[in-house]
């Protein structure tokens, strides 16, 4: 009798991930095609269904019907649920209901786990998960309580909590989702530009989610110290706090006499800080997207492309991507053997891979764009726009989203899907898994530059 020459495959945990986001995406959409969810008791297209499941569980909020205005309570529901599980990932869901049913973690899981959390170590990953899940609530619950006390005299008290709910959950997982349609079609909060309370809370909401859960564990740890926090978390904070200040400064000079004509400075000041955090993968707006300026549209593109931190809620290439590249730059430029920060060296393979990553959404990007502007007959900045803003799981959009063709809201579930996942997630989820042979091939210079 012969033996069986081959081994039988197993996925990776990469894969196991991709799969559960794409079982949550179809489940998602299922629901959403039943009559009950939407307002008018009929079908939604399912096309358009998949493109809200996909949305709202890659925490894009890109959308093709209003909110408010389409979904019926239990629809929003559904989107709030999927938003929820895409913030915090899958695998942190599962295994929450596991460790609340007190069933034992098996290794295989905190492998699975610990890949999800984007932790390098197994040892401890139970104990992040608690502290990600707790600190979740904690955070979403006081943003919610800081809201009702703007929306509750607005809307009254039963849908004013609702309200406030379902803001501060796609807040702080980054979503972008709203209920604002109430005021029109699409207005996002517009009608919230002028207050404060509304749009620090949502803005604060949007930090907090997006500096990472890794980050939390170091300031849980090392409360103000700020030099024993790890380089990961020193350069995190430094990144964002450069980006949000200087988006911050660039959207206030910029946008006076476009998107922010007749605001007052105090105004400004406000819409112009709170756009600067929401670029950053959340996905909400106080001004009218399709009125910014040249220079505020590619500052905002520039923004969503570099998106939030690792192991967070936000989308993007990251912020510890753009900020190793440039490491790296000030390395060459100086002529230096290594690239060093706060007295550290930085790994080859993080360079490596940061380069890698930074292409894979490149290309993705002008493939994309390339292939809508070949479809729809639409100004190449809106598409452009509307492409990085899915491929770094955005959901700002200059108001194009619900006029696309199916092909093109294709080509965007893809974008979110990949971003959700991030490039490089994805690209180990589905190569090929081959042994490489031990041989060192002879090298040979070329010319670049």
């Amino acid at each position: 009798m012969r033996k069986l020459s081959g081994k039988k495959k197993k996925l990776t945990y990469t894969q196991i991930i991709a799969l559960f986001f794409a079982a949550a995406i179809v489940l998602g959409t299922i629901l959403l095609s039943l009559p009950i969810a939407s307002k008018s008791r009929e079908c939604t297209p399912l096309l358009d269904c998949m493109f809200t499941a996909t949305s709202a569980t890659c925490v894009t909020g890109l959308i093709v019907y209003d909110t408010f205005t389409h979904w019926s309570l239990f629809g929003q529901s559904v989107i709030i649920a999927l938003i929820q599980i895409g913030g915090l990932g899958i695998m942190t869901v599962i295994t929450m209901f596991s460790v609340f049913l007190k069933r034992k973690i098996s290794q295989y899981e905190r492998k699975l786990l610990m890949q999800s959390a984007g932790t390098i170590r197994t040892n401890g990953v139970i104990k992040l998960l608690k502290r990600i899940v707790t600190g979740t609530f904690i955070f979403e619950g006081i943003g919610a309580a800081v809201l009702a006390t703007r929306f509750c005299p607005e809307f009254g008290l039963i849908k004013g909590i609702y309200y406030s709910v379902f803001h501060a959950v796609s807040a702080f997982c980054n979503a972008g989702f709203d209920l604002m349609g109430c005021y029109g079609e699409f207005s996002s909060l517009t009608p919230f530009y002028n207050d404060a309370v509304v749009s620090i809370t949502i803005t604060l909401l949007i930090i907090i989610g997006g500096i990472g859960f890794l980050v939390w564990e170091d300031m849980l740890e090392h409360k103000f110290k700020l030099k024993n926090y790890s380089l990961h978390s020193k350069i995190v904070l430094v990144t964002t706090a450069v980006l949000l200040l200087g988006g911050w400064i660039i959207l206030f000079i910029t946008e006076r006499n476009d998107s922010m004509a007749g605001f007052t400075l105090g105004e400004r000041l406000l819409a112009s800080l709170f756009q600067s955090s929401s670029a950053r993968t959340a996905g909400f707006n106080t001004v009218p997207l399709n009125k910014l300026s040249g220079a505020g549209l590619m500052t905002m593109i520039f923004l969503m492309f570099i998106g939030g931190s690792p192991a967070s809620t936000a989308g993007g290439v990251k912020t510890t991507t753009v900020a190793v590249l440039i490491i790296e730059l000030i390395a060459v430029a100086k002529g230096e053997k290594h690239a060093t920060v706060f007295k550290r060296r930085l790994e080859e393979d993080t360079v490596k891979k940061s380069g890698a990553i930074i292409t894979v959404y490149v290309l993705a990007i002008i493939f994309a764009v390339i292939a809508i502007c070949a479809v729809e007959h639409l100004p190449l900045n809106d598409v452009t726009f509307e492409v990085v803003s899915a491929a770094a799981t955005v959901g700002l959009t200059t108001g194009i989203t619900s006029t696309l063709s199916p092909v093109s809201h294709i080509i965007l579930m893809l974008l979110m899907y990949g971003g959700r996942l991030g490039g490089l997630t994805l690209m180990i989820a589905f190569a090929q898994k081959e042994e490489i042979p031990n041989l060192v091939r002879p090298t040979e210079k070329i010319q670049i530059g």
